[in-house]
């Protein structure tokens, strides 16, 4: 059963902290995580400061749910993200949903869930977010 979901900023949710283009299905994925797991959070390199700004406009322009601006955000530094970082974790059921293979921590590789990268031309049929919803499904139903 997944119920902490880490959430990647740049090329996962959005283009990059620059054009802050949302990814296709970027609400919806949003309103469906935030109904399945008991726990989402912001993971990514983008400093706190910019994260939110950045929630803000998303969720000034209606591409996400009220309450987004609001998630909590993991601070790190280093070479990888570190789910033990997460307050009160329990990795057996916390995933981490990012872009990038070089930012997992080494023997966490289990708890990623990848995602191509929302890259130019930041195609508007991009559906990955509504996959990633349906890995998501499967997960909790082999585990109901």
């Amino acid at each position: 059963m997944l119920r902490t979901l880490a959430l990647d900023l740049e090329g996962t949710l959005i283009s990059n902290a620059v054009s802050q283009i949302p990814r296709p299905g970027l609400y919806e994925f949003l309103e469906f995580a935030g109904k399945t797991c008991d726990r989402l959070l912001i993971y990514t390199a983008v400093n706190e400061v910019r994260c939110r700004q950045i929630a803000a406009t998303l969720n000034r322009q209606n591409h996400v749910p009220a309450w987004f601006p609001e998630l909590d955000y993991v601070d790190w530094q280093g070479s990888y993200k570190d789910l033990r970082l997460i307050p009160n974790v329990d990795l057996a059921t916390t995933m981490l949903l990012d872009d990038r293979a070089d930012y997992i921590h080494p023997g966490q590789e289990a708890y990623w869930l990848a995602i191509p990268g929302f890259d130019y031309p930041y195609s508007s049929q991009d559906d990955e977010l509504s996959k990633v919803s349906q890995i998501i499904r499967d997960l909790n139903s082999v585990d109901a």
